[in-house]
């Protein structure tokens, strides 16, 4: 009987939030954005007791490219997370690691197994909008969670002391209204419209991705993330994210020579450069797409995360970090980023969320203990879209020296870095170098007589070179 009485009062307690929620839109969290991050943040805080509103301005599922890998680390932790099976009925594709080209050249790199008996660890490629529709189902069926169809138009703030008690909000039909909580979670994503005033950096774009869906397209390697490297042009990725799709992701940065106007802009690049390049079970899909004109784009954006300083909200997400998708490391950071802060923000260390001195405190240790997670996959990423860009002379040779650095079997390390594994930076800063220096020698080895003399000064440049390409970001993401 105690125990019957006491899932009584259980039920009753949770009854009586939801009601709150639902009537007068009040809850101790409330999540702007039921993508990734949100949707699994409120399921995370959910379970641990706390009333969540999360708000979303379309349930329709999404459509877009980018957020269709999700490395082994990730899925490592949505496991964490209970979320596991969000991966499941939605025609998911296994990754077992990479297969890279380098002019003509190709290396397989796999995941690698832990102990030789063990199993090689994967990571998953669906179609994006799929997934948020598995995790916002598992939003939806978590008791102290309610999901609301609105979009956030401004934060709501105290007159007295600027501290945010919630969000405006607008419907589809034009109602407007306001949701409150103790604790307001800005997760809307890479155009965040909160992040001006309440994060110390703004977003640097690098590039843009073009993506095509390609039918039926038959790769080289199955099951692999292919990565096409042209010392002359910027990398395509090419990944398997449902039985018969296939998705190419096009980097081009601004000012590309062969994408201008005269040259047929984008769509001229893409028939004229990247499609002769293309593997051949992939060319003739590559066209198909091309023709049907369904070609999107996505922004490629560095923005180191900043400590959250504004009582009574926290950003989240790519509103909060992002880092090149070259490597497919976002999803990775977000779920990484709601397994610390679930353990941040438990009941045990912030029994009440509306105590924002205590809640930014331990905002602080969040911004130091993610970094253990996120550090090594916003380094990387953006040290290896340098090289694989390769804007100048110096880059080039980098990116010459990490193929062979592949080539000579040193995969285990690197790949583990990328795939969310290890995270380390010294393992990170040791790759690195290591490429670098090899690098060296494969310049030296490949020198006519005649530019052995300028030798020492080619390979000080090259270098420097590799320093500039990654000391800032290890400066950003470790020490700031």
């Amino acid at each position: 009987m105690a125990t019957t009485n006491g899932h009584t009062a259980i039920s009753a307690v949770d009854a009586a939030a939801e009601e709150r929620r639902r009537l007068h839109h009040e809850s101790d969290v409330l999540i702007v954005g039921a993508g990734v991050l949100g949707s699994a943040l409120a399921v995370a805080l959910g379970r641990q007791g706390r009333s969540v509103l999360l708000l979303e301005s379309s349930l329709k599922e999404p459509d877009r490219i980018i957020g269709e890998l999700l490395q082994p680390g990730g899925v490592q932790a949505l496991e964490q997370l209970g979320l596991r099976d969000c991966l499941e009925g939605i025609d998911a594709v296994p990754v077992r690691g990479y297969h890279v080209s380098y002019q003509g050249d190709t290396v397989d790199i796999p995941y690698p197994k832990e102990t030789p008996s063990s199993p090689a660890p994967e990571g998953r490629a669906f179609h994006h909008g799929r997934f948020i529709m598995k995790l916002r189902e598992a939003a939806m069926a978590c008791p102290n969670v309610t999901v609301v169809e609105a979009k956030a138009m401004e934060l709501v703030t105290c007159s007295f002391n600027d501290n945010v008690l919630g969000v405006k909000t607008v419907t589809k039909d034009g109602k407007t209204d306001c949701y409150f909580a103790d604790l307001t979670v800005v997760a809307d994503g890479y155009a965040s419209k909160f992040r001006k005033g309440h994060h110390e950096y703004s977003p640097k774009v690098r590039s843009k991705f073009f993506g095509l869906e390609l039918i039926d397209a038959a790769l080289p390697k199955p099951f692999h993330g292919h990565i096409l490297l042209n010392s002359e042009t910027p990398p395509v990725l090419l990944y398997q994210i449902g039985t018969h799709e296939t998705r190419i992701l096009v980097d081009i940065p601004e000012n590309l020579p062969s994408a201008t106007v005269e040259k047929g802009g984008v769509k001229g690049h893409l028939r004229n450069v990247i499609l002769p390049s293309l593997p051949k079970g992939a060319q003739g899909p590559f066209l198909q797409a091309l023709e049907k004109g369904q070609m999107r784009s996505m922004p490629n954006s560095f923005l180191p995360a900043s400590t959250n300083k504004t009582p009574g909200l926290i950003m989240l997400g790519d509103a909060l970090n992002m880092r090149h998708p070259l490597t497919g490391g976002g999803m990775t950071v977000a779920f990484s980023d709601v397994v610390v802060i679930r353990d941040v923000l438990s009941p045990e260390n912030v029994p009440n969320l509306a105590d924002t001195k205590k809640v930014l405190k331990q905002m602080e240790v969040f911004h130091w203990k993610r970094k253990h997670g996120s550090s090594v996959i916003n380094i990387l990423s953006m040290a290896l879209y340098s090289l694989f860009a390769a804007g100048n002379p110096n880059l080039k040779v980098l990116q010459r020296g990490c193929f062979r650095y592949f080539q000579l079997g040193i995969t285990k390390g690197p790949v583990s870095l990328l795939a969310g594994i290890i995270k380390e930076p010294l393992v990170l800063f040791w790759h690195f170098f290591s490429v670098a220096f090899l690098s060296l020698w494969v310049l030296f080895r490949e020198s006519a007589l005649y530019m052995l003399p300028f030798f020492p000064f080619q390979s000080i440049s090259v270098f420097v070179t590799a320093c500039v390409v990654i000391f800032p970001y290890i400066y950003m993401e470790l020490l700031k």
